[in-house]
């Protein structure tokens, strides 16, 4: 029967290998995983695996569009503004 590991468990088991230099043979055993598991797991969650790079890319993208929102919502508060002082301006001068 094969048991089943929290995407959690993987992680922090590749982090073992790839941030804190110990090898695979030793993060395996003290898992209780076979090397070749382990070495499956770094290929989807090591620092170059393609899920990692999306993830980054999504990130920056999510960080460009709130920049982006940040100075749009800006623009518009602005435009109220001047929409409000222009008319009352507006009803001021109607009244002269």
């Amino acid at each position: 029967m094969s048991q089943r590991f929290t995407e959690e468990f993987k992680i922090q088991g590749v982090k073992q290998v790839t941030e804190h230099g110990y090898s695979v043979a030793t993060v395996s055993e003290r898992l209780g995983v076979t090397s070749s598991s382990l070495y499956n797991w770094i290929k989807v969650y090591g620092p170059d695996s393609e899920e990692r790079v999306q993830s980054k890319e999504q990130t920056d993208r999510i960080k460009q569009l709130e920049k982006e929102l940040k100075r749009v919502t800006m623009k518009r508060d602005i435009l109220k503004e001047v929409t409000v002082f222009f008319a009352g301006e507006s009803k001021k001068n109607t009244r002269l």
